[in-house]
């Protein structure tokens, strides 16, 4: 409705969508509560995250979920989300921030309390609650975040000097270190120094810190794969190279040539299969390391104290482990190509190999028909010449009786006959195979 100068709108947009029937999309709650899925925690210094995450396929996030809200419901916590993947549930001192993503579930614990937060230790309760609720698949992350106020501490101190990386972030409000190593607690320690952040600014970086320490851990989870794959991948490319040089070389034949294509054939099934398998999780590894750089370069990084920023220390490191993924995926697809084409060569030279086969048989059979065919000329010429013999012969002995009737002698008359016995039978031959012939 369009307004009219000096009047209010009678009707607000909300009443007059209760007004339309509209049928909705199957997907548009999903669509429109993506984006606030996951809202960035808003946090106060001091403040204390713990991130742990887990590999878990679909059969394990099911019961996973399951496991939680048994423990929710077993404590009277309170959800206050209503998704079914990503849920914040309060506890006393705590917030419980659950997510479940494509292929892992991550648990994230908010502690603002100052003695918790401050404490080196796990507390009691969180590991009571990850007990009770139980491992929900293979452990890969362990993190323990603080955020801290008030002087910046001497790094050095805190942290292995060797792989310390420290950066100051949004503007110089924030100074982060870690050395990404993990320490006799099993987690991997990383420090907040707030210089003036707002409590929504601070729950956002904290948030993305995680974010980075988590993806950068399943990002690499293609390396140890590659690093598994790399001597099939060479074997099969050397006996790729063998076969090819076998099959360049002459008088091969039709059976080594077969025994060269099953070879193929068992190198291009094992390729396929390991490509299943790392195809998936190289994509994955490569999605990963493209999510660490973009949150990277969300918080604007500077260099600080002259320790190399987060961006650098990790690029020194997991650019090259994403290269080597890269690398032998490329080397993968390449090798199934070659293998499919060598394959298809060989079809090649067997399909002709027994074609020759072939034309040597109907070449030998043809022969054979031919001198079948010359031997059954000569059998019916014999065959002529003997049935004319038996017919003179018959009647020879029918001149015989009739000799006082004849002008000539039996044998002359015999004599005289033959020549029509051998035109009649061959007449009648030529006719039966004539007959033969057009049926």
């Amino acid at each position: 409705m369009t307004a009219i100068r000096g009047t209010n709108v009678p009707e607000s947009t909300e009443s007059m969508q209760r007004g339309l029937a509209l049928s909705p999309h199957a997907e548009r709650e999903t669509v429109l509560g993506e984006l606030h899925a996951r809202p960035f925690e808003a946090v106060t210094s001091p403040c204390r995250a713990i991130r742990f995450a887990f590999l878990t396929d679909t059969a394990q996030m099911s019961a996973n979920a399951i496991a939680l809200a048994r423990y929710c419901t077993a404590h009277q916590l309170t959800d206050l989300s209503t998704a079914t993947k990503h849920r914040r549930i309060a506890l006393p001192g705590a917030i419980l921030r659950w997510e479940q993503h494509s292929e892992f579930t991550t648990y994230t614990w908010l502690l603002e309390d100052a003695d918790t937060a401050n404490g080196n230790t796990l507390p009691e309760f969180i590991a009571a609650a990850m007990t009770e609720i139980g491992q929900p698949g293979p452990h890969l992350v362990s993190i323990d975040l603080r955020v801290q106020s008030g002087e910046t501490p001497d790094l050095a101190t805190l942290f292995d000097p060797a792989s310390l990386a420290a950066s100051q972030v949004l503007n110089d409000h924030a100074t982060i270190a870690t050395d990404f190593q993990v320490d006799s607690n099993g987690f991997v320690r990383v420090l907040i120094h707030n210089h003036g952040l707002t409590p929504v600014e601070t729950g956002g970086l904290v948030l993305r810190i995680l974010e980075v320490e988590t993806y950068r851990c399943f990002a690499l989870l293609g390396l140890p794969l590659a690093h598994r794959i790399t001597p099939v991948i060479r074997n099969a490319e050397d006996r790729l190279t063998h076969i090819m040089t076998a099959m360049t070389k002459d008088g091969g034949g039709l059976e080594i040539n077969r025994e060269l294509l099953d070879e193929i054939t068992s190198l291009a099934a094992r390729g396929e299969a390991e490509a299943a398998i790392a195809g998936y999780r190289f994509a994955a590894s490569a999605a990963y390391d493209d999510i660490v750089r973009q949150r990277l370069d969300v918080i604007g990084e500077k260099s600080f104290g002259g320790w190399p920023t987060l961006a650098d220390f990790l690029g020194r490191r997991l650019n090259p482990a994403m290269r080597t993924c890269q690398t032998l995926n490329t080397r993968m697809q390449d090798l199934n190509r070659k293998l499919t084409r060598a394959a298809n060569l060989l079809r090649t030279r067997i399909d002709v190999e027994i074609e020759q086969q072939n034309r040597d048989l109907l070449a030998a059979m043809s022969e054979r028909a031919r001198m079948q065919l010359r031997l059954q000329q000569t059998v019916e010429g014999l065959s002529v010449a003997a049935i004319s013999y038996y017919v003179a012969s018959l009647l020879h002995y029918v001149f015989e009786s009739a000799e006082h009737y004849m002008p000539v002698s039996p044998t002359v008359a015999t004599g005289i006959s033959i020549p029509f016995v051998v035109i009649a039978l061959t007449a009648m031959l030529w006719r039966v195979k004539r007959n033969h012939g057009s049926a």
